[in-house]
């Protein structure tokens, strides 16, 4: 198992302010570095969710060094919610800020929920590596017009979401091109209440798979 470095944290310049951020750091970085978006701000949604912690938790252990940041309006950082065009664009100046960190590594962008739909919007129009979604809310925003990532790409879906549709989740993925790795966790809610063990696998599983 990888060991953790304390978090660095830093401030990192976006289009509408400064955006808060922890950088953590691997010993011996693989050949990729992943950044993480968090939850709905207007739901409690930040970088110190569970879900977004997990996630990161689970990158170390495959090596990979890791951005969590907080969306303009959250936390410290600059700004005011955008309905997830702004958050695109802080999600982006962030992802440039890790090319600088990590010049010779490839882009991981993971999201859960919210975050989920920046990160799709971000794989569209930045080089990405490996795309991950987790609980991707495709019955609250307009997933229809996005474009699929041309990279591996992990779903990982509660099949007892309270929040977000799994059947719907399912189709979308169903007839997405290029297909996802589609992972639906039966009995697990929105939240992964008890389950977060069952996400750090999945995407374990899913880096280490090549």
């Amino acid at each position: 198992m990888t060991a953790f470095r304390p978090s660095e944290r830093v401030r990192i310049g976006g289009p509408a302010g400064a955006l808060e951020a922890l950088v953590a750091e691997v010993a011996r970085p693989a050949s990729l570095h992943a950044i993480v978006c968090h939850p709905h701000p207007l739901y409690g949604g930040t970088m110190d969710n569970k879900v977004v912690t997990t996630l990161a938790r689970a990158l170390h252990e495959c090596n990979v060094p890791t951005v969590r940041f907080n969306f303009r309006g959250v936390g410290a950082s600059e700004g005011s919610y955008d309905e997830g065009r702004g958050e695109t664009e802080d999600a982006d100046a962030v992802a440039r800020w890790a090319a600088q960190r990590w010049p010779a590594s490839g882009l991981i962008v993971a999201g859960f929920s919210f975050g989920a739909y920046v990160a799709l919007r971000l794989a569209a129009r930045a080089k990405t590596a490996r795309l991950i979604t987790i609980a991707p809310p495709v019955q609250r925003f307009d997933f229809s017009g996005l474009a699929t990532p041309d990279c591996p790409w992990l779903i990982v879906q509660g099949e007892a979401d309270e929040l977000v549709d799994s059947g719907a989740v399912s189709a979308w993925a169903a007839v997405s091109s290029p297909r996802p790795h589609l992972v639906m966790l039966p009995g697990v809610g929105h939240f992964f209440h008890g389950s977060l063990h069952e996400l750090r696998d999945a995407v374990i599983a899913e880096i280490r798979s090549g």
